[in-house]
């Protein structure tokens, strides 16, 4: 071998043991954290903060109903590291009861409540009757023939769901027993059905769910409808106060007992009940029972990445998540609660309550 290429071998040599010392260490972990809709914005600045002080982990977040988030882990069986919820009961109802495909225990077996919100009603400036709805007479703006109302999807998303329940409880709020036949069920199809018994009213979402008039628009989770108000296409829609307010659209509030806020009323969200025709799950037949809002988060038992989940909600949950959350009305649940504490790993016991 030449002098020159014996050098340039050893330059070779060189420049790949540099390369290795230099980039060897820095290939990052994929943390992919699957979130309810309504979190899209709050979870994007929580993505960027904690990259920051975290460079080795790249954040993927994937925005969905907050059913179908679930559904991407226990039935689709996708590698998940993070789930967050904006019900909170979803968790232990449709993660609990459902076994791993080796059979080593269920896909979860605890979970986080670590934020709360208010269901309402969005609206734009050029909403008709905008100036004059309001807290009393909002359901009867919503079904006249001239405005349209966005819904999401009850099979899909919390906040569909939620809807329905929100609507049903306004009849005996305001002693109407027609509020939700005339804005609901003669608008579909196959109609939603409404069943009151002991002291309990179900409602039954059918399998197939399809507007029957102009007036409904159907979206798969709450956030896609925030393009048709922004495009004038539909006047109202049901949503988040959060959400309304990142989007900066007008948002009208309701009475307590309606809007799924306060936990103090637990009792009256819990006369309500909401149940799927169809069945999502193989395994889990779900009824979504009234409740106060509150969001819910934890790692399935299957997490590829474990440990970097365990520091991606010790920053969600700790002062700096909270303050992230705050600032874009997400109201924080502070301090965090949990069913199963003896279950949450040790690193995330002190943040809770």
């Amino acid at each position: 071998m030449s002098r020159v290429a014996s050098y340039a071998s050893l330059l070779l040599a060189l420049l790949s043991t540099i390369s290795s010392c230099t980039f060897g260490g820095t290939e990052k972990v994929d943390l992919v954290v699957l979130e309810a809709g309504s979190l899209v914005i709050p979870f994007a600045e929580i993505e960027k903060e904690f990259e920051k002080g975290h460079p080795n982990i790249d954040v993927k977040l994937e925005g969905h109903g907050s059913i179908q988030v679930i559904r991407h882990i226990t039935e689709i069986h996708d590698e998940v590291d993070v789930a967050a919820v904006a019900d909170y009961s979803l968790l232990p109802l449709l993660m609990y009861p459902v076994e791993l495909p080796d059979g080593s225990g269920p896909y979860a077996d605890w979970a986080i409540r670590f934020a709360s919100n208010r269901l309402g009603i969005a609206y734009t400036s050029r909403s008709a009757y905008g100036d004059e709805i309001n807290e009393d007479n909002w359901y009867e703006i919503l079904s006249r023939s001239d405005v349209s109302l966005g819904l999401s999807d009850p099979r899909l998303d919390a906040c569909g769901y939620r809807a329905l329940m929100l609507i049903q409880l306004a009849e005996s709020y305001y002693g109407n027993t027609n509020i939700f036949a005339d804005l609901i069920s003669e608008s579909f199809s196959a109609p939603i059905g409404v069943r009151e018994e002991e002291g309990i009213t179900t409602i039954t979402v059918p399998e197939v769910l399809q507007p029957d008039d102009e007036r409904i628009h159907l979206r798969g989770y709450s956030v896609q409808l925030l393009n048709l108000l922004e495009a004038h296409e539909i006047d109202y829609a049901f949503q988040y106060e959060s959400v309304a307010k990142q989007h900066g659209l007008r948002f009208l509030e309701l009475p307590p007992q309606i809007d799924l806020s306060a936990e103090d009323l637990a009792d009256v969200y819990n006369q309500v009940r909401v149940k799927l025709e169809f069945r999502r799950f193989k395994s889990v037949t779900p009824e979504f029972e009234g409740r106060p809002i509150f969001y819910g988060v934890t790692i399935p038992r299957n997490a590829p990445h474990p440990g970097e989940a365990i520091e991606f909600l010790e920053f969600l949950l700790g002062p700096e998540g909270q303050r992230v959350l705050l600032e874009n009305d997400q109201p924080p649940l502070v301090p965090p609660e949990c069913d199963h504490k003896e279950e949450v790993p040790a690193e995330l016991r002190p943040l809770l309550k």
